[in-house]
């Protein structure tokens, strides 16, 4: 390994991308996005969300996301205050009735077992876990949920959503069970089918190109049909945390308690140039032609190579690089000296990696950029 350069240099201007935020938790937000906040935003900022404006807003967030995912009829977007952290919370009271089942890849898809296993009211949740770089598969069991991570936002894994007990186009009908997706890193950049789950949730601060604080849930009617049925059991929930009060703000165009309006505005606006420019499809595309370039470099590279050895298992919104003779750290620090910033790998993983986020908003011709001046860095760093 290299040691940490004294003085860091500067790649040629002409190499750089046109934008350099490659990040992965908070990611890119298009300067169109913030110019048409300082433009129209204002009018908004300041107000009450129970009045018509910021209502006809979070209206426009959910009409746009059933459009962009094709929801059937009888689906609905809910929207709560807080991330997927606290959406994890919320499953635990409003989704999982006693025993649930959980595929475990990476940090993230452990966080939400773990928040299960210590709700008193639920039975040990069944784990399911294999080594990061991988993922496991769903098992037999009489699991009322079943918890899977459409993309593992820490390892640059991604997984094919298939309900269990699906043939073809039809489901089980033995297969009771609720499919509960984690979407926070794949929703808007990574195809899904709604036929195969009944709860699609995520935060807005990935592909939507948005702050965080919030979270959305495309709930199916056998998903409404729980949560409703919960709810009439009295189960204790905390108001904050109660699924039912949030699908209930929901159809009325609000949340519980007040929401971050630029959040919800950026979220709106992201939504909007998704559809415009061709709706999931184009997202989908977009994202797989950025991870071609990546893969493809670290498979011809001599110093780097895709931490996810499956090709099928690879991400197109998230991809780990390992790095052979040269320090992350270093490569990273002379990228964000260059205004390249956060592609640092996750720092539980532990590994010498760069890890780059590759949702909609990013160019591709941006990734092509980024791997060219990684070349230029860890060449003066290896001479």
């Amino acid at each position: 390994m290299t040691k940490q350069p004294t003085t860091p240099f500067a790649i040629p201007a002409e190499m750089l991308p046109g934008d350099g935020r490659f990040g992965c938790g908070p990611s890119k937000v298009r300067d169109a996005q913030l110019d048409a906040l300082a433009r129209d935003g204002r009018r908004l900022m300041g107000t009450s969300h129970r009045q018509a404006p910021v209502k006809k807003l979070v209206g426009s967030v959910r009409t746009g996301l059933r459009e962009l995912f094709s929801l059937p009829d009888g689906w609905e977007v809910v929207l709560g205050n807080g991330g997927s952290t606290v959406f994890w919370d919320v499953a635990t009271f409003g989704l999982i009735r006693e025993h649930s089942q959980h595929l475990v890849f990476g940090e993230f898809s452990q966080k939400f077992a773990d928040a299960v296993a210590a709700a008193p009211h639920l039975a040990d949740p069944t784990v399911v876990a294999c080594e990061p770089g991988a993922h496991p598969e769903v098992q037999a069991s009489d699991a009322d949920a079943l918890c899977l991570t459409h993309n593992e936002t820490s390892t640059g894994v991604a997984m094919q959503l298939t309900r269990p007990g699906n043939s073809g186009s039809r489901r089980d009908a033995a297969t009771d069970a609720l499919v509960i997706v984690d979407a926070t890193s794949a929703a808007g950049g990574l195809a899904w089918s709604p036929g195969e789950v009944d709860v699609y949730y995520f935060a807005p601060q990935k592909s939507f190109a948005s702050d965080g604080g919030l979270w959305i849930a495309c709930c199916s009617p056998r998903a409404i049909a729980r949560i409703e049925s919960i709810a009439a059991s009295g189960r204790w929930t905390p108001a904050s945390l109660d699924l039912k009060i949030a699908l209930d703000n929901s159809r009325a165009d609000q949340t519980y308690n007040t929401p971050a309006i630029a959040t919800l505005f950026l979220l709106d606006q992201q939504v909007q140039w998704m559809l415009q420019q061709g709706g999931l499809q184009w997202c989908a595309q977009r994202t797989a032609e950025s991870a071609a370039i990546i893969y493809d470099w670290a498979e011809r590279s001599p110093f780097a190579s895709s931490f996810v050895r499956k090709p099928e298992h690879r991400s197109n919104v998230v991809a780990t690089i390992d790095l052979d003779g040269v320090a992350a750290n270093d490569v990273n620090a002379i990228l964000r000296h260059n205004g390249i910033v956060d592609t640092d790998g996750y720092r539980k993983l532990g590994r010498n990696q760069l890890r780059v986020g590759m949702f909609p908003a990013v160019e591709p011709r941006d990734v092509a950029a980024l791997t060219a001046c990684i070349d230029y860095v860890v060449e003066r760093l290896r001479s």
